[in-house]
């Protein structure tokens, strides 16, 4: 059994592992409006914060993209108005600027379900905090609208394995916001690197550092929120909570009912390594920290440490250090530890260093000389890769280059590094069934129950 369930994972994985453009071509509802490669697509935009307005503006880069209708529970985001946004929220620094230039014809909503009712959109953009990623997702699916949706995918995972399940119901289109997957660093080293390009990899790490001693996100009481911020409709699923301004609209990333830095910035990192390394999901996790320094509300570490062990004999580290500035890794973003050398990647570019030999080896080096690659791309080009290509394949009917069931792999990576540090134990995992075998009671952790009346 455990060999079938190895198999099956590696073959997952090299399904979509290192293609730059997948061939799989969608088969759509008779209802589904067809678009030809000279028409506009139209899109509505839910969720208009920091994250939302950046993809606003990189989508409004495309001729073929038209703006449809806005989204947004904060009524200046809504308006495009800085000039009516709270002074409290300008202070901290990651207010949208607003600044593109002025769409004509734009329906605004504060509740997205209007959006979805507008027949003339083709698509949506979702940007909202993590825990309305699914229900916003399954439902523009519903309302025949395609999808491009922002990591981390979800917030459990079973919500991923659910909107998985409506895609194929529905026949969407859905890319996930796994930006480096638009790299072409990262597009040309996961297949040379299964390809052996550095041998067999044993170990894998990353690193998220941010150092917020010692006040981090502050410490506030709960107050009554802006008149013009519908706070129970921000909330969505989650159990009611009296609004803090530390939680809403930006610092909801330090809250683990709605976010998590291993979501956050995790996701992205075991993205492209496990691409890399043409694996699908860990079979054991093992996650220790806590809240060690940092002074403040959150109830996420500001120190965490993840093992995760993967069915191919190898492991991946990742580390959170957000009470100090130190470590990281030198040149780049991800490291690759293999038999024949070390690969150090970013999307800017790459370096491998030849392995030493060792105790008992005869050869010199397995790889002759250092190789270097620094021609790469920055984030903001790599996400608009990602949106081009989300753009054609609504066109071709072929699938994204980082489709819905590989955001959902990468995701659940996160989740279950903040199940292990919420039970304090090692779980093994069925990533077939998708459930913690060691732990019955852990499988509780996959889902939560949501608040009246939203059902996922």
């Amino acid at each position: 059994m455990d060999s079938d369930r190895r198999k099956f994972i590696k073959q997952s994985a090299l399904s979509t592992a290192g293609l730059a453009m997948s061939t799989r071509v969608f088969s759509a509802p008779c209802s589904q409006k067809v678009i030809g490669s000279n028409d506009k697509i139209r899109i509505g935009f839910i969720g208009l914060g920091n994250r939302g307005s950046q993809l606003l503006n990189w989508f409004m880069k495309n001729k073929d993209v038209e703006v449809a209708a806005y989204c947004d529970v904060y009524e200046p985001y809504t308006l495009r108005d800085r000039s009516i946004v709270s002074k409290r929220y300008l202070r901290m620094g990651k207010v949208p600027k607003m600044n593109e230039k002025l769409v004509a014809n734009v329906i605004r909503y504060k509740d997205y379900r209007k959006l979805l009712e507008q027949k003339d959109i083709d698509a949506v953009c979702i940007a909202t905090p993590d825990h309305w990623h699914a229900l916003q997702t399954i439902n523009s699916f519903q309302a025949d609208k395609h999808v491009y949706v922002e990591k981390p995918l979800t917030i459990t995972i079973k919500e991923g394995r659910e909107m998985i399940k409506a895609q194929k119901k529905f026949g969407k289109i859905c890319a996930v916001g796994l930006n480096r997957r638009g790299s072409p660093i990262y597009q040309k080293l996961a297949k040379e690197v299964q390809s052996g390009l550095i041998g067999k990899v044993t170990t894998a790490r990353a690193q998220r550092t941010s150092n917020m001693y010692p006040n981090g996100i502050g410490i506030f009481k709960p107050e009554s929120p802006p008149k013009d911020f519908d706070w129970n409709m921000w909330l969505g699923p989650r159990a009611f909570k009296p609004y803090q301004y530390n939680i809403a609209p930006y610092f909801f990333r330090w809250w683990k009912e709605y976010s998590s830095q291993m979501g956050n910035w995790g996701v992205h990192y075991m993205d492209v390594i496990r691409w890399m390394m043409g694996e699908s999901a860990p079979v054991a996790i093992t996650a220790s920290g806590g809240k060690y320094a940092v002074e403040d509300d959150r109830n996420i570490p500001d120190t965490m440490e993840v093992l995760f062990e993967m069915p191919s004999k190898s492991i991946i580290k990742f580390s959170i250090h957000e009470a100090n500035g130190g470590g990281g890794i030198d040149g780049g973003e991800v490291e690759l530890n293999g038999s024949k050398g070390n690969l150090i990647a970013s999307q800017s570019g790459y370096m491998i260093s030849p392995s030493k030999p060792g105790q008992f080896q005869s050869w010199s080096q397995p790889l002759n000389t250092l190789k270097k690659e620094l021609k790469g791309i920055g984030s903001n080009d790599s996400t608009e890769n990602l949106i081009r290509n989300f753009l054609d394949c609504i066109k071709n009917g072929r699938e994204p280059i980082c489709p819905l069931e590989e955001g959902h792999r990468s995701t659940c990576f996160a989740h279950l590094a903040n199940i292990s540090l919420e039970l304090g134990q090692r779980i093994e995992w069925d990533p077939v069934q998708e459930k913690i075998i060691n732990n019955l009671k852990a499988n509780d952790y996959l889902h939560y129950e949501y608040r009246a009346p939203w059902k996922l």
